[in-house]
C-alpha cells in the first residue's frame, strides 16, 4: 500500500497530459477462430490492485464484459512523458487517465487491462478481475478475446525502452496467454469494427502479440515500443517454457 501522506499528497496531472492511443470500445463479441486449452502456461508476475492506485469505482459507467480466453496481446504506450516518479506519480497519472477515458472519450472504464511503469511494476487497469479475461477499449473492431497492454510513458523514435518494463510486460502476456497458443504465432480475427485496418467483418491474420497500429491508424506505441515486439515475442516463448 502507498503511505497515506503520499496518498494524500497525490496531485491528478492535467488532462492535457494524458494522450492515450484512440482506440473506441466496442460491444459486439467477436467469434472465436479456434480452440485453445485455458490455464495459465507461466506464473502470474506481483499486479498491483485498483485499490492501491485508488480507482475511481463510482465512475464507472458499466459492469465488466468478459469475452472468452485471450488469443492476442495488443501493445500500445500511453503518451505521458517518461519523467515521472514510479512511486508517487504513476497512481495520479492512473486516475487521471481513468477520468480521461470515461469521461472524454465515453468508454466504461480505465481502456488498458493492465498499465506497466518504466519501473516494472505492473498495475490491474480496467475492472473485472485480473485472473478474467475482461473485455477492454484499447484495440477498435478487436477488443474481444484480446489483452490491452499499456506501457506508461512515450516511446518514440529515439527513446529508451527499461529493460524492467519490457521485463514486466513479457511476464503479464505469458500469464494471460492460455496454454496451446503461441506467443510467436499468428491469429485469425474478425474485426467488428469498420474502424479498424480492417473492415467490420473482414478476416485479419495478426500476430498473437502485436503493436495497436498492426490493427488501427496510429503510431501507437512508438517506433523505440513497437520494434522491441520480436524480442518481447522470444521472451514470453522463453518464460512459458519453464
Amino acid at each position: 500500500m502507498w503511505p497515506r501522506k503520499i496518498r494524500q499528497g497525490l496531485a491528478l496531472l492535467p488532462l492535457a497530459l494524458v494522450v492515450t492511443c484512440d482506440a473506441p470500445e466496442s460491444r459486439t463479441p467477436e467469434p472465436r477462430h479456434h480452440d485453445v486449452r485455458v490455464g495459465p502456461a507461466a506464473p502470474r508476475p506481483a499486479i498491483i490492485g485498483r485499490s492501491v492506485w485508488h480507482a475511481d469505482e463510482k465512475a464507472v459507467r458499466e459492469k465488466p464484459t468478459y469475452t472468452g480466453a485471450v488469443e492476442a496481446v495488443f501493445l500500445h504506450h500511453t503518451n505521458h512523458s517518461n519523467s515521472y516518479d514510479c512511486r508517487t506519480d504513476v497512481p495520479g497519472m492512473l486516475r487521471s487517465m481513468q477520468e480521461h477515458h470515461i469521461h472524454d472519450m465515453g468508454w466504461n472504464d480505465l481502456g488498458y487491462n493492465f498499465v506497466v511503469d518504466r519501473c516494472g511494476n505492473i498495475y490491474e487497469g480496467r475492472a473485472g478481475g485480473v485472473d478474467r479475461p475482461v473485455r477492454g477499449a484499447h484495440a477498435k473492431g478487436f477488443n474481444g478475446r484480446s489483452l490491452g497492454i499499456a506501457a506508461l510513458g512515450h516511446f518514440g523514435s529515439g527513446q529508451e525502452v527499461p529493460p524492467a518494463m519490457l521485463e514486466s510486460i513479457a511476464a503479464v502476456a505469458a500469464w494471460k496467454l492460455p496454454r496451446g497458443v503461441n506467443p510467436e504465432g499468428h491469429v485469425r480475427m474478425v474485426s467488428n469494427n469498420d474502424g479498424s485496418r480492417f473492415p467490420k467483418g473482414k478476416p485479419a491474420e495478426l500476430n498473437v502479440i502485436s503493436g495497436h497500429r498492426d490493427e488501427y491508424e496510429t503510431q501507437c506505441p512508438g517506433e523505440a515500443l513497437y520494434a522491441q515486439i520480436p524480442h518481447l515475442r522470444e521472451m514470453v516463448a522463453r518464460l512459458r517454457k519453464r
